[in-house]
């Protein structure tokens, strides 16, 4: 058969092994004249050669891929379903043909696998980012959807020895569930197995050569055998398959030692029992490896503590909703599943009942509790027109919802996304621990090697276990979990408090921080102006008041809605209005003339009154002022406590604004901030936080307006107000969810503590490593003490990372 009509001349597969051709491969493999595709450079020259030996009648007369090669397409088209646009609706984030999802990895045991994963991932021609927390076994993948199909991806994992689908909660807490009922059963058949090795094994050790004979010492040791196999190769199992995964793949990962110590150890004594020869480790292998699977148990299950931050958010949304699809013509009522609800639909939410979706309040009056998703530790007050973010707590009464925003495109959904960005992004020490954790393993097989020839001419019959005690005490795991341990808990933490951190390096550089610099209009002070005091000229001030307010009816400016407020239902009627933009208004009220504005424009050459911390309005007749109207944007309840607490903590702060200077001067007195300098545009402010960091400040930047992107991007750690401009967000590294501002306080104290939380992990993970290798290496630890050292060091390290949940 020819191969050009061979039917496996497909155009889009390998023609040698079948997997599918990436794009831009150039791998032709030349036969009968034709050049047909090749995945890879290897096939290629495989195939070639085995034509150019005169075995091509393998291509011409085979009539199907190879089996491997079948298989692997075979799951390739099975993961299909998840590239289709309704699939991924519920869990794919687009823009434009870049893609985002966040995947559950299953087989994830340590820190080795979280960087396999993520290397293996970020290869892969199309894939953008690639970033996994620990914590949580979750993966941010980020993709061009021209490039490379989301079943690559998946099917990419599957090759490596993972599994990975898109995330689900339940899925995930079933997960867990199986993760931890298979480690029970593991550990406790580690435990039976240990018991009773130690049962046979304490006679042997107690008896001499007078009170047991050679046939029971020896069936003694048959019976830790029959006992340690079990423990062998079920409880110990998976410690071999990741050590074998890491083989096939040429790399060290931190299972190798370990696995090399323990089968090594029992081979030794399956060896010295068929032999009559030799000593047996039954015993320690048994205890090495209940104790390590003691160790793993315990620290999977502080992982899953420190995560649970990032779960909760994800479980407010309720699992069903009740919809009223003919409102409000007709208010019958249908529950269907929350990821049914379109934009547009109309739901009811009663009391105690979260909501499932963002929206706004139709019908009703109600407060509702966003305490978890925002920090704002009083519930808000909502009636018809008022925002609802998915997933808060409605409190008092029943409340219609027009729900206008669902799935990837909520608020929590955006919240939660940040959040495992932050945790899945590393900071420079955690690369850096990570690069040192990959080339310690190394180093320790090497370190082996020598002990076990230097105790080979030293004292050959203690070389053997010497050698296994200083393979299984090391522990790279307590470096690689230092600083990710820690973060997990703060940030979760951080998010409770209202403060969410977008970027992985914001808590480390927050900590550092020696500037605070803040805006001044909607940062320090509510963005909101309000009436602060009146006074009559001639006349009553709620005359002039109602006046004034009359005059503002139709405008759409800060200070006419301030005017308005302030006038409540004392209103009268205006006519012949005219407004000059960056003066004033004039018009007419029950006949009589009037101009409100600033005082250069309503009453030029009158004298001005003692002016208080507001800006001044004059409202005047053709007499002269009637009126002065102070008004000013009100300070934040808690600025004078995050002022005072930051002091307290050292840092230096500064007030940069685009406000009239002598208003940010006495917004600088009133606080007590000495730098306090107004009339800045945009490129003000840069150069002013340029200028600190020349002379070696770290700066956090606070604003909350567009004109503030800019700086935000340029400090080393910037904090946007959530109800802010979306540039500010986007610039930002932290924004902050509550209106509390005291809460950036308590971020910078976390944020110290987590580096100190850090610093303990390292020095203890660096300690440890320090003593107990020359102890090991000289002979003072068994093989089972070391298995209890090993679990004990990574166990200490995620213990002292979760004393960040009770710092107060």
């Amino acid at each position: 058969m020819n191969a050009a009509t061979s039917p496996l001349s497909d155009p889009s597969r390998c023609f040698h092994c079948g997997e599918a051709v990436p794009a831009g491969a150039g791998y032709p493999i030349q036969l009968d004249g034709q050049a047909h595709p090749a995945c890879c450079r290897g096939c290629q020259a495989v195939a070639q050669t085995i034509i150019d030996a005169g075995q091509a009648d393998y291509y011409r007369l085979r009539t199907e891929y190879p089996p491997t090669a079948t298989a692997a397409m075979e799951a390739v088209q099975k993961l299909a379903l998840y590239d289709l646009p309704e699939v991924q609706a519920s869990f794919v984030k687009e823009d434009g043909e870049v893609r985002e999802a966040s995947l559950i990895l299953e087989g994830i045991v340590c820190a080795a696998c979280i960087w396999l994963n993520e290397r293996h991932l970020r290869q892969l021609p199309g894939v953008l980012s690639a970033d996994i927390n620990f914590s949580t076994h979750r993966a941010r993948v980020r993709w061009d959807d021209s490039q490379i199909k989301l079943s690559h991806i998946l099917h990419a994992v599957q090759e490596i020895g993972y599994l990975a689908h898109p995330f689900d909660t339940g899925r995930q807490e079933e997960l867990y569930r199986k993760e931890r009922n298979v480690a029970i059963r593991r550990l406790a058949i580690a435990g039976l197995g240990m018991m009773q090795v130690m049962m046979y094994a304490i006679p042997v050790y107690l008896a001499d050569a007078d009170t047991m004979t050679d046939d029971i010492r020896q069936l003694m040791r048959f019976a830790g055998l029959l006992l340690t196999t079990p423990v062998m190769f079920y409880s110990a199992w998976p410690f071999f398959q990741a050590a074998w995964r890491d083989l096939k793949l040429m790399r060290l990962g931190m299972d190798v030692p370990v696995a090399l110590g323990i089968g090594s150890a029992y081979f030794a004594s399956v060896w010295a029992v068929l032999t009559r020869s030799g000593e047996v480790y039954f015993d320690s292998v048994t205890m090495f490896v209940f104790f390590l699977l003691t160790g793993r148990f315990l620290e999977m299950s502080a992982r899953k503590k420190s995560a649970e931050a990032a779960e909760t958010l994800i479980k407010l949304i309720p699992a069903a909703a009740c919809r009223l699809p003919a409102y409000p013509s007709d208010r019958a009522e249908e529950t269907v599943a929350a990821a049914k609800l379109s934009p547009g639909d109309y739901v009811l939410v009663g009391p105690g009942e979260s909501f499932p979706a963002d929206g706004r309040v139709a019908e009703g009056i109600s407060s509702v509790d966003e305490s978890l998703l925002t920090g704002e530790s009083t519930p808000l007050a909502k009636q018809a027109g008022a925002a609802v973010i998915g997933g808060s707590l409605n409190l008092d009464s029943p409340l219609v919802v027009h729900v206008e925003k669902i799935g990837a495109d909520t608020v929590l959904s955006g919240i939660v996304r940040l959040l495992d960005r932050a945790l899945a992004e590393k900071p420079k020490l955690a690369l850096a621990a990570d690069r040192v954790a990959h080339w310690f393993v190394l180093a320790i097989l090497i370190v082996s090697a020598l002990v076990a020839a230097a105790w080979y001419v030293v004292d050959p019959g203690r070389a053997f276990w010497i050698t296994v005690s200083v393979l299984v005490i090391t522990c790279p795991c307590a470096l690689a979990l230092a600083t990710p341990a820690a973060l997990t808990v703060a940030l979760g933490r951080l998010t409770r408090l209202g403060l969410l951190s977008t970027r992985g390096h914001a808590l480390e550089t927050l900590a550092r921080a020696s500037d605070f610099v803040f805006d001044k209009t909607g940062t320090l002070t509510t963005g909101r102006f309000r009436l602060l005091a009146t006074q009559p000229v001639r006349g009553e001030a709620a005359e002039a008041l109602a006046i004034a307010a009359a005059l503002e009816q139709g405008a759409t400016h800060p200070i006419a809605g301030a005017l308005r407020e302030a006038a409540g239902t004392h209103t009268k009627q205006a006519d012949d209005i005219t407004y000059l933009p960056g003066q004033g208004v004039r018009g007419r009220v029950a006949g009589r003339h009037y101009r409100l504005g600033a005082p250069g424009y309503a009453a030029p050459g009158a004298a001005l009154p003692a002016n208080g911390n507001g800006t001044l309005i004059a409202l005047a007749d053709e007499a002269g002022v009637l009126a002065w109207f102070e008004l000013g944007d009100e300070l934040r309840p808690q600025a004078r406590q995050l002022i005072a607490q930051l002091e307290a903590l050292g840092i230096r702060l500064h007030i940069y604004s685009g406000d009239r200077p002598e208003n940010v001067a006495r917004m600088g007195q009133l606080l007590g901030i000495a730098d306090a300098r107004g009339g800045m545009l945009p490129a003000d402010k840069l150069e002013a936080v340029r200028n600190m960091q020349q002379h070696g400040a770290i700066v956090a930047m606070t604003g909350d307006g567009v004109n503030d992107a800019p700086v935000l991007a340029q400090a080393q750690v910037s904090i946007a107000i959530d109800q802010g401009a979306e540039a500010a967000q986007a610039a930002a590294d932290m924004v902050l969810l509550s209106s509390e501002l005291a809460r950036l306080a308590d971020g910078v104290r976390l944020a110290r503590k987590t580096r100190q939380i850090i610093r303990q992990n390292l020095a203890w993970s660096a300690l440890y490593n320090l003593v107990a290798i020359p102890a090991a290496a000289l002979g003072f630890v068994t093989p089972w003490l070391a298995g209890i050292g090993m679990s004990a060091s990574s166990l200490l390290v995620v213990l002292n990372a979760m004393r960040l949940n009770r710092l107060r």
